[in-house]
């Protein structure tokens, strides 16, 4: 479980920016995780409490947004969802498609107050 690695780098991400910016109090962080990152979102909330625990952030609220992992038909042109689809066109059954996104992780909001 590589989460609590990454969330304690996403906790002295954000650290930095609050100190930089004179933010004290943070409300809530708002993350973004593609369904094909590696990143497992219930995991990450799981290790939220124990990465935040004695920081800044340690009465923040964590919230999770799932970007899907949608991609294109390279034959008909069709943006679809890879994995609802599995793998192919719902349109033409190609299999012949490239990513357009779903393997982010990303900080998308710090909600300060």
């Amino acid at each position: 479980m590589h989460e609590l690695g990454v969330i304690i780098q996403i906790v002295k991400i954000v650290e930095d920016f609050a100190n930089e910016n004179e933010v004290t109090n943070i409300e809530k962080l708002v993350l973004q995780i593609g369904e094909l990152s590696s990143v497992i979102p219930k995991y990450v909330e799981d290790c939220y409490p124990a990465a935040v625990d004695g920081t800044l952030l340690q009465d923040t609220e964590l919230e999770i947004e799932i970007l899907p992992g949608n991609c294109i038909c390279k034959n008909c042109n069709k943006v679809f969802n890879l994995l609802t689809s599995n793998k192919q066109c719902p349109k033409c059954g190609s299999k012949d498609w490239e990513l357009l996104g779903g393997r982010e992780l990303m900080i998308k909001e710090i909600v300060a107050y």
